[in-house]
This record gives structure tokens, C-alpha cells and sequence, in this order.
């Protein structure tokens, strides 16, 4: 998927093929095209360069020409020379090589379109899983820096685990949770991503499986299968992930159970108390370690949720993850983990070796929000508001969804999770979405089978937005025909 925001000028001397082909030869002579790189194809770049088909032939066969491309039936036309490779008489510039050998799995095609676009101007986002600028407290960011601002007296390295005092605060902020850890067993991590990055290269073994509510936002990263583990999907009912299913796929390969019993990411399903009470029993006598991502639980609306699972786990078998992505700026990129105090150990000294440490200027920063009290101010008021964007959007649903869709009312976090009445095929209607204006997140990215539901957010687009870009979905979905499944 190539990045070309460049348009040959009609005003110039030069013939438009011939731009075109200097164009692409300085990309691939400059190394930012590697041999392997498959470029589009010819209806597609006559429409990004905005010329005639013939012309784009033109400047085509002039490249294989210069023996720089080769149609691959297909497979399209590929980049397969360059500087690089023509002084040498192996092919090291094929970085392409390289590229499907890592480790680390690409996104998601689906993810990797919604990762551009969401930047594009003109498109309404109505998946993103952010908090609208709109609603971002300026004023009370704007006087936390001034205050920390008189309060850094250097900026070097932090502790292993992060910032001492930040730790204290946190120690201190999540006994209203009910959780009781000491600063030595807390870290502080760059988001609640880092923190699953760090437990799969520091704890997980090759091969493990890991046990997962099915759908699942971790479904749509392969932050586990990268390191080579396996997931496992779990069914879930209104209460929460079903427990006879954990018992069921269990065996010898078997790591841990990750959850998110606070408004699941994407289905908002809160576990009811006595699930997690039995879920917790469940897993202390199997002896199944379980991740706890708590990152929605401040973004309640009409009541606080049930006890965490740390705050009943008496034998250390829960690693906590909380984040300030989802309730302030996902751009401060800070979060924690809470564990027993040998793998906090283990997953800071990991996380040295990867970037040791994380801002600290964020750090002082998240601490003077706590300390301050301004964060539970602010956390009163973005309820408020998200609730009412939450009233909004359901009312917009009813308005153009009611004989289409289905879908939950949910008591917190960002999402409505809907459910199309017809089995269309989603990857169209996705494509469709974009080619109108707008980003959605079909199901399909958080499942491990096929699904008909979409994630609607009402956290990030304007209402106005919601309104028009709700209304349009609404259009594609009832007056395109899209193959069935």
C-alpha cells in the first residue's frame, strides 16, 4: 500500500508520462520503493496522478524498459531493481525479503486502511476508539504543565518501574478500587499495548495458548501471535466470559485467560459480580494466570461496575493493566501494570532493554493529574458528556437502524455494538464505507468467526458528524447489494 500524494503539473515542459517516470524512478532510486514493492495498478495510479490510462502504459513501459519493473500477471507490476541491486551481484536490496520475515505480523489489511484514513481530510470517523478533541479538558492540561513545569529539575532516565513518585500516587489512587499494591509492585508502561507486549516476550512461552473472550480488541492486534503464542476464543453470555468453555479448552499448552470484565472492547458486556467472583475461583484452582485490562472501568455512566478481579485475588494469579489512554490522552502514553512484585521485576527489566522508560515528562505529568484532584473533576464531567453523546447516537440508530439492526445500550466506555439484520459480506460494505467517507470497524476484526456487527463509537466524531455519517451508513447498507456470505 503505497503512500503517493504527488501529481505531475500540467504547466510544465516536461511530457506527463516523463514526470511520471522520474517520479517513480527517484522513489525507487532514493530506496523509499524496495524491489518487491508491487505498485498499482493502472486504472488506480491514472487516477492518483489524474491522467489518461494511456499516459500511466506510457511511463510504465518506459520503466521495464529500464528494466526497474516487471508485470506479474496477477500479482501486478513490481519494483524488481534499484541502485542498490544493480552495483550488486546479490540481491540484498530486496528488502521486501526482509520485511515478511520478522516477527512482528503485520495489521490487518482492514486495520492498516483504517490506520491511514483516520488522518485523511473529509472522512468521518465512526469506529475510532478516542475521546473527540472536543471534549479534551485544555485548560486544565494547560495548568498541570505549568505546575510540573516548576516542579522538573531534570528530565534523565527513570527507575526501571518508572517514576517513584508517580507509582506512590497510583499506589494510592486504586484503593478505590479496592486494590492494595505497594509502588514496588506497580510499572509504568507507554499504554496498555506495551504492557501485553512485554508479557508476551517476557513470561509467555512459544507455542502457549491464550485464552480470550470472543469478540475481543485483542483479536485485532497479533501482539500475541508475533511472540508465538496462539489465541483461543471464549464465548460470552450477558454476564460475562462462560466458564465452562475456559474448563473445556483447557490443556498442558495453556498460559492465561485475558479479559476486559469492565465494558469489553467491543461488545461493552460488563461481568457481573458473581462471575468474576467465580471466574476468579475458577482460575486460582486451575492455576490459570489472568490479565485484567481495566482501561474503560473510570468511563461509567449511571453506576459504578462491579469489584475488579485484583481487588479479590488473594494469591497473585491477576496482572492489572490501567491506562490514561482511554479516560484522558491516549498521546500521554502512560498506563501501569499491577503484579505480583517478581514479575514487575521481569517485565521492567524488558522493558529497559526496549526503550528504557517511558516520558518522563508524561510521568510528572499523570501524577500531578491525580495528585491534584483535577482528574476525578474532569472524570465527573466526561461522564456526563459521554453520556449524552451516548443518548444521541442511540436516538440516530432508531431513527435510520430500528429495521435493520440490532444492538446494545451500553452503561459505559465508547462503543455500541451492532448487529446487521442481514448477512451482507462486511469486507465489501467496509470498502464501500471508505469510498463514501467513512471509517467504520466491522466486526470481523475482533472475531474468530464471521460476524455481521459493527463497533459504533460515539466518542470521537462531532454530532453533527454521528448525524450525517450514521445516516449514510444507513444509505450503503439498504441500497447496495452486496454478495451474501
Amino acid at each position: 500500500m503505497l503512500n503517493i500524494d504527488w501529481k505531475p503539473q500540467r504547466n510544465s515542459s516536461t511530457a506527463l508520462y516523463r514526470q511520471i517516470v522520474d517520479y517513480i524512478k527517484e522513489k525507487i532510486g532514493n530506496g523509499e520503493w524496495t524491489v518487491g514493492t508491487r505498485l498499482p495498478v493502472q486504472r488506480e495510479l491514472a487516477k492518483i496522478f489524474e491522467v489518461n490510462r494511456s499516459t500511466v502504459i506510457e511511463a510504465l513501459d518506459e520503466l521495464k524498459a529500464d528494466g526497474l519493473i516487471e508485470g506479474r500477471g496477477k500479482k501486478g507490476t513490481v519494483i524488481i531493481n534499484n541502485t542498490w541491486s544493480l552495483m550488486a551481484s546479490t540481491p540484498a536490496g530486496n528488502w521486501e525479503h526482509y520485511i515478511k520475515n520478522g516477527i512482528q505480523q503485520p495489521n490487518l489489511p482492514t486495520i492498516q486502511i483504517i490506520n491511514k484514513l483516520e488522518y485523511s481530510d473529509n472522512i468521518i470517523r465512526l469506529g475510532t476508539g478516542e475521546l473527540s478533541p472536543e471534549l479534551f479538558p485544555e485548560e486544565m492540561m494547560k495548568n498541570v504543565f505549568s505546575t510540573i513545569s516548576n516542579k522538573i529539575k531534570s528530565l534523565g532516565y527513570e527507575r526501571p518501574k518508572g517514576l517513584l513518585y508517580l507509582r506512590e500516587i497510583i499506589s494510592q489512587h486504586i484503593k478505590k478500587f479496592h486494590i492494595n499494591a505497594s509502588p514496588s509492585s506497580i510499572l509504568i508502561v507507554s499504554g496498555s499495548l506495551q504492557a501485553l507486549q512485554l508479557i508476551s516476550m517476557s513470561i509467555l512461552k512459544p507455542g502457549s495458548t491464550v485464552l480470550v473472550e470472543k469478540p475481543s480488541y485483542i483479536k485485532s492486534l497479533h501482539v500475541f501471535e508475533s511472540w508465538g503464542t496462539k489465541l483461543k476464543g471464549i464465548s460470552m453470555d450477558k454476564d460475562g466470559v462462560k466458564l465452562n468453555e475456559i474448563l473445556k479448552n483447557l490443556d498442558n499448552t495453556t498460559s492465561l485467560l485475558y479479559t476486559i470484565p469492565t465494558f469489553n472492547n467491543p461488545t461493552g458486556t460488563i461481568m457481573s459480580q458473581d462471575r468474576r467472583d467465580d471466574l476468579l475461583n475458577l482460575c486460582t484452582r486451575e492455576r490459570l494466570p489472568i490479565i485484567e485490562d481495566d482501561a474503560y472501568r473510570e468511563l461509567w455512566m449511571e453506576e459504578i461496575p462491579p469489584d475488579t478481579l485484583k481487588s479479590r485475588d488473594k494469591n497473585g494469579i491477576v496482572l492489572y493493566m490501567n491506562t490514561l489512554s482511554k479516560s484522558l490522552a491516549p498521546g500521554m502514553r502512560i498506563g501501569w501494570v499491577i503484579g505480583p512484585e517478581a514479575v514487575i521485576e521481569r517485565l521492567g527489566d524488558v522493558k529497559m532493554q526496549t526503550d528504557y522508560g517511558a516520558s518522563s515528562i508524561s510521568q510528572y505529568a499523570a501524577a500531578e493529574w491525580i495528585k491534584s484532584g483535577l482528574y476525578e473533576a474532569y472524570l465527573k464531567k466526561l461522564r456526563r458528556k459521554l453520556k449524552l453523546r451516548r443518548d444521541i447516537t442511540i436516538k440516530i440508530l432508531e431513527k435510520y437502524f430500528s429495521d435493520i439492526a440490532l444492538w446494545n445500550i451500553p452503561k459505559g466506555s465508547f462503543y455500541i455494538w451492532m448487529r446487521l439484520n442481514s448477512k451482507i459480506n462486511m469486507t465489501k460494505l467496509f470498502y464501500r464505507c471508505c469510498k463514501n467517507g467513512i471509517l467504520i470497524n466491522p466486526g470481523y476484526m475482533y472475531d474468530f468467526n464471521t460476524n455481521y456487527n459493527i463497533r459504533i463509537s460515539y466518542s470521537y466524531a462531532s454530532i453533527q458528524d454521528l448525524q450525517f455519517g450514521l445516516k449514510k451508513l444507513s444509505d450503503i447498507i439498504r441500497n447496495s447489494h452486496f454478495d451474501l456470505e
